[in-house]
């Protein structure tokens, strides 16, 4: 179906702001737009504790994260990846978000500042991403974990996830990856679309990976591309969100497809009339509030 009327909407406001191309802009600019967009959000629920902290990295580096616990004990612990191609994204900006789900799930939410690129290159922010969830572990030992993220965040999610397999732990409950990136093929029928070249492009994508993993050839290693991992057996239950237009559907759900075949049990939805980003636009788009209540429902599910 064609774009909704309330996406519609929104990217002929974002035209009318004016602003260059996130592929033709430097990671300073572009992450400047992500300031502006939080502005849209307004405020998350309550938190009954808020602490900002910092995790050690494996590298002798760190990063920051935030700890939102809601009130009541919590059922278990989400592990939110933010997106932005590994190269824009902030913690504040997913505040709302991480509220939500930690008031619709009752549970304690992490939300990790991993180092960007092009600062700091392919691996750093996979090496974050496991240090966290460490972390969380050791932090919340008895709670179930989930780890879940947004496009760059779902990649990571779903490399901690492997990669928490084959060392033989944290136990992961449930991973949730919203229209993951999955792998380094810039050519499938998704992202020659021209319906899909709305918020997030093929250029963009081109300019996410070049600042984040500059070498083609090593974006074939499944810590950078998931979906090239030679055995997906063995991993947690997946819950995979789509976007119908967005260059990344295709990839996210063959990635689904791959979990089953492989065995693990897995719920996927494609979003109709939806294009990249819509999950994080909080109060800003209709169905950004249907896919969190989406992804909610299933961590309940899960954890119940």
């Amino acid at each position: 179906m064609s774009l909704d009327d309330a996406t519609t909407q929104f990217l002929k406001q974002l035209a009318e702001a004016g602003g260059r191309p996130l592929h033709e802009s430097s990671p300073e600019e572009a992450r400047a737009m992500g300031v502006v967009l939080r502005e849209l959000y307004g405020p998350g629920p309550e938190m009954a504790h808020v602490e900002d902290v910092a995790i050690a990295s494996g590298d002798g580096g760190s990063f920051p994260a935030r700890v939102l616990t809601p009130a009541g004990d919590p059922r278990g612990v989400i592990v939110y990846y933010h997106g932005g191609g590994w190269v824009i994204g902030a913690i504040d900006e997913f505040d709302t978000l991480a509220r939500k789900l930690a008031d619709l799930t009752g549970c304690t939410v992490v939300l990790p500042g991993y180092r960007l690129a092009p600062e700091h290159r392919f691996p750093t922010a996979v090496e974050d991403a496991h240090a966290a969830l460490h972390w969380t572990a050791a932090r919340h030992p008895g709670l179930p974990i989930v780890v879940a993220g947004d496009s760059a965040g779902g990649n990571l999610s779903a490399v901690v996830a492997r990669r928490a397999r084959d060392e033989g732990g944290p136990a992961i409950a449930l991973q949730v990856l919203v229209y993951p990136v999955t792998d380094c093929d810039l050519d499938n029928a998704s992202y020659s679309d021209p319906e899909n070249q709305l918020m997030l492009t093929r250029d963009t994508m081109i300019w996410f990976w070049d600042h984040y993993l500059p070498d083609p050839d090593a974006r074939a290693h499944p810590d950078a591309s998931p979906l090239r991992a030679a055995d997906l057996s063995g991993l947690p239950p997946a819950v995979v969100l789509t976007a119908e237009h967005d260059v990344l559907r295709d990839e996210g759900e063959a990635y689904a497809e791959r979990l089953r075949a492989a065995g693990v049990p897995v719920e996927s939805e494609r979003f109709p009339g939806q294009m990249h980003a819509f999950f994080t636009l909080v109060n800003v788009l209709p169905a950004s509030a249907r896919a969190i209540d989406t992804v909610a429902a299933a961590v309940r599910r899960r954890l119940s």
